[in-house]
């Protein structure tokens, strides 16, 4: 396999996935559950990700109570049988322009053979406030 050279050549992991595997080590040797901790996370990030993490929190909170919070490589994340469930990040977490909501393997949101396990969020409404109750309900189940 030929390595990437030029001016898009990636040379390791960024100073903000470096910075996520140091938190997810921390995590690792520190009790990271409860809902302290993820309050802790939320409070951490600056607006407008802040209010929309506090949302998220209370919607995911009120939608699937099964779920134990808890952080995940620094993000504010929900497990089930100590498998993460649905995380969130805000955009400044990898220089993205937008929040996201992530579920992984765990999360049963399976429709055929293709769904979607990360959401982009811009901002929240009723209408997308809605939308995500109803994925944290089927996720959760």
């Amino acid at each position: 396999m030929k390595k990437a050279t030029g001016a898009g050549a990636k040379k390791g992991l960024s100073k903000e996935e470096i910075a996520a595997m140091k938190q997810r080590l921390k995590e690792l040797n520190e009790k990271t559950e409860g809902e302290s901790a993820v309050l802790a996370a939320i409070a951490k990030m600056p607006e407008p990700y802040r209010t929309m993490g506090k949302r998220l929190h209370a919607i995911i909170k009120a939608n699937a109570p099964n779920l134990i919070p808890r952080t995940w490589y620094g993000m504010p994340a929900y497990s089930k049988d100590d498998a993460v469930v649905c995380f969130f990040r805000g955009g400044d977490k990898f220089k993205e322009r937008y929040m996201t909501l992530g579920f992984n393997n765990t999360a049963k949101l399976d429709e055929g053979r293709m769904w979607p396990v990360a959401y982009a969020l811009a901002g929240l409404t009723a209408t997308e406030e809605a939308k995500i109750a109803a994925l944290i309900r089927k996720a959760a189940a």
